[in-house]
């Protein structure tokens, strides 16, 4: 497969007062504005679980066209914390897992580089050989047949002797996190807080793991967190704090992580009241201890990426290097703003993840997060790393944004059916932010009698640009309703067999707009969703559906049945998180006037996976 490069970023000298863009083969100079009040202490974090894998399979970094040490190019452009996930025993039957093989021996060695730079250390302990998060909480091989009680005494025991075996190197981390991004448990299932059970099992896992740092720690002083992704969704940090601190009186930590990628996990505005509402809850410091922003939507290797066009229109900033900055700046200042002084600090998640052959996400595969590194495809620092010195520098001078551009609506609508235009358009700010802001539409003809592309102008309150809406008019209704989700709930539809699994997500990610028919159970389940649709003419139809998930199901299928003729079925089958497919069943006969369309899911223990944009055309 070709595989796309960026041409080397040329770095350009910073103009005061001017924000200059340039072509897509070159760095644009760029302007970060200074953080009113942050605090001297501020940690201004990455996490560099990769960086070794990467040198080791002969990735180089430079900086200004000179070739350096990564963390030396980091520890330069102001970051003052790393963060280093741990992995039980990454190796399978002799070979290496892949996604940095992040084990114990490289985790020392880069903590004793990074001490030794002045740099201070985050350990995350994911316990599970391989990668830990919402979606998959995986035993270690070691711990695979051991039950709730003895899972506490593992975490216990292996706790304490990494900690043991850090301070015999005479390296002490600052900060400790007990388990990686644990919204649903970890150690499943003994430790997935499904059941009140559930709860308590996780609880005392919890609980034996700050209890092992805490024993080696006499002067208590490493800081310890509690991890969870999702950072605006205040609902879950309720649930899952409430249980933990007030249910379980597990309270011994210092500080709540949070994961927040503005593309994956909602507006600044609920990181925001997240962060002040838990902080001052359960009287914690808080972090945001994973962000990440992209700086193009090109690609550096054969991997499909996990950022993209989509992600860019939901995060809120253009894939630039000034959009970048932008977005981690104003990150940084969200946290740095928490109530009464506990927003204590940001890190980046892997901002040293260039394409590397070998050093992939997983073994034989490539890195799906290069456009979210803060170097180039070739290794050449960007010039948003510069970030975390401009926001403390006390000459730094603050420049207000303004719209520089519009961005187009692109609407369909159909003949004779009235056309809903957009009550709010995509305004492009110098600093390369995008804002919804209200539009008016001019002479807007609702409903079109013909096919073809229309435009309607309309006036932005604030800025002379005019606001543009295309029209794309077609000769096709979608007959199925909400196919696409979007009430908020699986209205239309009839769920029969296990209907605990299945739910209404608005997740990103688990969705293509706001919300999708999503399904997840501990145990073997099985589902049937239909919709009967009456009234057709008789002809040949063409349905479809786009799915994500996990994948490993026993069968799913997309299939029409009950229209006068052998019921039709598709196959689907799901490859990952985020990465979408579109499944199509074509000439559908109807001769009856009606039609039956539904998903078939059988499947096993932690499946899980997305349904969305259902849709039901007349073929022409």
């Amino acid at each position: 497969m070709k595989k796309n490069k960026l041409v080397s970023l040329m770095l350009s000298t910073l103009m005061i007062g001017t924000i200059m863009f340039s072509a897509p083969n070159a760095e644009a100079a760029i302007h970060v504005n200074p953080i009113d009040g942050i605090r001297p202490d501020f940690i201004k974090g990455a996490d560099i679980s990769m960086l070794k894998e990467i040198e080791l399979k002969g990735g180089k970094f430079y900086d200004q066209g000179i070739e350096k040490d990564c963390l030396d190019i980091l520890q330069q452009h102001g970051i003052n914390w790393v963060r280093l996930r741990i992995w039980n025993n990454p190796i399978v039957n002799g070979v290496e897992v892949g996604g940095g093989n992040s084990d114990e021996a490289k985790a020392l060695e880069m903590a004793a580089r990074a001490k030794a730079k002045g740099m201070k250390v985050l350990i995350d302990f994911h316990y599970s050989d391989f990668w830990a998060d919402p979606g998959k909480q995986n035993k270690p091989a070691a711990w695979a047949n051991d039950n709730a009680q003895q899972l506490a005494d593992d975490i216990y025991q292996y706790t304490s002797k990494v900690m043991k075996d850090f301070a015999a190197e005479g390296i002490e981390p600052d900060m400790v996190q007990i388990g990686n991004e644990i919204n649903n448990g970890m150690l499943w299932p003994e430790g997935k807080p499904v059941s009140s059970e559930g709860y308590k099992n996780l609880a005392n896992m919890i609980r034996q793991g700050l209890k092992a740092v805490r024993d080696n720690d006499p002067d208590r002083s490493i800081k310890l967190m509690i991890h969870l992704a999702n950072g605006g969704d205040n609902g879950l940090y309720r649930s899952f704090f409430d249980s933990l601190i007030l249910e379980n009186k597990v309270n011994d930590f210092d500080v709540i992580g949070l994961s927040y990628y503005p593309f994956w996990h909602g507006k600044m505005e609920q990181l925001e009241s997240n962060m002040n509402d838990v902080s001052t809850r359960y009287n914690k410091d808080v972090v945001v201890v994973e962000t990440a922003l992209g700086f193009t939507n090109d690609n550096g290797d054969f991997q499909k990426n996990c950022y993209g066009p989509n992600e860019e229109r939901l995060g809120g900033y253009k894939s630039s290097v000034q959009g970048q900055a932008t977005g981690i700046r104003n990150i940084m200042e969200a946290v740095s703003k928490v109530n009464n002084k506990r927003g204590i600090g940001v890190f980046y998640w892997e901002p040293d993840w260039i394409p590397t052959p070998g050093a992939g996400w997983k073994h034989g595969e490539g890195d799906e997060w290069d456009n979210l590194a803060m170097f180039d495809f070739q290794g050449n620092a960007l010039e948003s790393l510069d970030i975390f010195k401009l926001v403390s520098d006390p000459n730094n001078h603050f420049v207000q944004a303004t719209v520089k551009e519009l961005e187009p609506a692109d609407v369909t609508g159909n003949i004779g059916v009235p056309t809903e235009l957009p009550k709010v358009i995509g305004a492009v700010y110098t600093d390369d932010s995008v804002k919804e802001l209200p539009v008016s539409w001019e002479n807007a003809k609702l409903v079109y009698d013909a096919v073809g592309n229309y435009r309607v102008s309309g006036t932005v309150l604030g800025t002379d640009q005019a606001a543009i809406t295309k029209i794309n008019v077609i000769n096709k209704v979608n007959l199925v309703k909400n196919g696409d989700f979007e009430t908020g709930d699986l209205s239309q539809w009839t769920i029969k067999g296990d209907v605990s699994a299945v739910n209404n997500s608005s997740s990103a990610g688990d969705v293509r707009g706001k919300s999708a028919m999503h399904y997840w159970a501990d145990k073997p389940f099985a589902f049937i969703a239909t919709q009967t649709i009456t009234g057709l003419k008789n002809g040949k139809y063409t349905l479809s559906c786009w799915t994500q998930g996990g994948g490993g199901e026993k069968a799913i299928q997309l299939f029409a049945s009950d229209y006068g003729g052998d019921k039709m079925t598709t196959a689907i089958i799901n490859d990952g998180w985020n990465k979408w497919h579109q499944w199509v069943i074509k000439d559908i006969h109807v001769t009856n006037g009606k039609l039956t369309i539904g998903l078939d899911n059988q499947a096993n223990a932690g499946n899980w996976g997305s349904f969305d944009d259902v849709e039901l055309y007349a073929e022409e």
